[in-house]
């Protein structure tokens, strides 16, 4: 009887270090997923931000459709793109995903 006592115990006290286990098991992948996930993607929305920011006529773009063109006019948020001689096209300035430069 008195062996029973000391294994019931024995597992009681386990138990309680558990919780804390468990803890900092959550903490640890919300660091990962931090690190891994949500800090990247974070910067690369205030590289796109800082890019449709600094638009201007003259900048070769290519939306996220993939046209490669040539900025025409830039109001506020609808850029004209000219493609090719003649042909131009409007978009919204959030469709730029990238310049010319930036691709190459």
């Amino acid at each position: 009887m008195v062996s029973n006592a000391y294994a019931m115990a024995g597992s009681g006290a386990q138990g309680g270090q558990q919780g804390y286990e468990g803890i900092i098991m959550l903490v640890l992948m919300f660091a990962i997923f931090y690190f891994l996930l949500i800090r990247p993607q974070q910067k690369r929305a205030k590289q796109h931000r800082k890019l449709i920011e600094s638009l201007k006529a003259g900048d070769n773009v290519i939306t996220a459709g993939g046209i490669h063109g040539k900025i025409t006019t830039v109001q506020d948020d609808v850029i004209t793109i000219e493609v090719d001689k003649g042909v131009k096209m409007k978009f919204t300035r959030s469709s730029v995903s990238a310049t010319a430069e930036q691709s190459e």
